[in-house]
Order: structure tokens, then C-alpha cells, then sequence
């Protein structure tokens, strides 16, 4: 049986680093962004659309989407579809190989596949927002308001498809803060516990 592990995380946190770190120790490959490739081939969509309207919707289309649904009813919307599609493409990369799969609701796509571990890390936000600036080079909106909109986002997301509270301990089997441990730390209690 495949041996999954699954890595929600807050911006910022340095948890797609831990994923790449823990793969790599692990000797497995990790899907992270090739995921948004492999949903807009199974979709016919771009993978750029792919990206805006997956992970990254934002709590108003969200909305308008969930009303939407209560008119005609005869048409699938597009976000409904792409998630049908992450869903299917994540299912399918479970059941080939083990893997780290990095945020796209895996947790709870793979919530009753018996090996599988569900990991959530997160920060203090003061050292979330001094990685930002210094990592990823965000610079063009306040490190605050940039952690704040991607984590609203990011949490309207998994709140709509899962009906549960992102970032919330229930959901995982471990939380893990990257900035009292530190990356290599974070990797390494994943993978003992693997």
C-alpha cells in the first residue's frame, strides 16, 4: 500500500520547503505545483486559470458560486469541475506511488486512506512575513495584508469543499510550527513519524 503525506500550511510558513525537504529525504516525489499541470490536462483549462480558481479563489466567487447553484442547476460551473478534477488527480497519484502532496485539500480527499499523514504547519505570523520578504522577495504590498489575503484565501477554499476549519488540529495527525523548529526540524519529525 502507497504511504501518503499530506502538508496543509499557512503562507509563509515554509511548508512547501518542508515538503520538498521531507521527499527528498524520503526518496518520494512531491506534488505541489505540478499538480495545477496535471488538473489542467485532465480539465482541457489553462494552468493558469487552473491556479486562480483552485487554491487560490477567494471568498466572494465562492459565495457567488454556492448561490449560483441554487438557480437552474443545468450547467456544472467551471470551480466545481476543477474540483472534481483535483480531486480525481489527487485520488490517482495516491493510488500510483507514495508521495508528498502539498495543499489542494489533499488532507481531506485522502481523509479515509489508512496511511496516510496529514500534516498542517504553520508560524508565528512575524516570522511568516520576515520569510515573505526575504525568501519569496514580497515587496510590493505589506508583508501583513499579503499573509493575511493568501491565508483568507486559502481557508475560504478548504472551508467551502471539506466543511471543515482549515488549520484546525482535529483535521491532522500533527501541526507543526516551522518557526520554533525550524525547516530541517519540521522535515525530520515528519519523516520519523512516516
Amino acid at each position: 500500500m502507497n504511504r501518503i503525506i499530506t502538508i496543509g500550511r499557512e503562507f509563509g510558513s515554509g511548508g512547501r520547503t518542508i515538503a520538498k525537504m521531507t521527499a527528498k529525504k524520503l526518496g518520494i516525489p512531491v506534488y505541489d505545483h505540478e499538480l495545477l499541470s496535471q488538473i489542467a490536462e485532465k480539465s482541457g483549462f489553462s494552468k493558469e486559470y487552473v491556479a486562480e480558481k483552485t487554491e487560490d479563489s477567494t471568498w466572494n466567487s465562492l459565495i457567488a458560486r454556492s448561490l449560483s447553484g441554487l438557480s437552474s442547476g443545468a450547467q456544472i460551473p467551471a470551480e466545481d469541475y476543477l474540483w472534481r478534477m483535483q480531486r480525481q488527480v489527487i485520488l490517482e497519484l495516491a493510488q500510483k506511488e507514495s508521495c508528498v502532496i502539498v495543499g489542494r485539500c489533499a488532507d481531506y480527499i485522502l481523509r479515509d486512506k489508512a496511511d496516510c499523514l496529514r500534516v498542517f504547519i504553520y508560524a508565528d505570523p512575524a516570522k511568516r512575513m520576515e520569510r515573505i520578504v526575504s525568501v519569496y522577495g514580497e515587496r510590493d504590498l505589506s508583508p501583513e495584508k499579503r499573509l493575511r489575503d493568501k491565508d483568507k484565501r486559502r481557508s475560504a477554499f478548504y472551508n467551502y469543499h471539506t466543511d471543515m476549519v482549515w488549520g484546525a488540529v482535529h483535521n491532522y495527525h500533527i501541526c507543526l510550527d516551522s518557526g520554533a523548529f525550524g525547516l530541517e526540524k519540521c522535515a525530520d519529525f515528519i519523516c520519523s513519524l512516516y
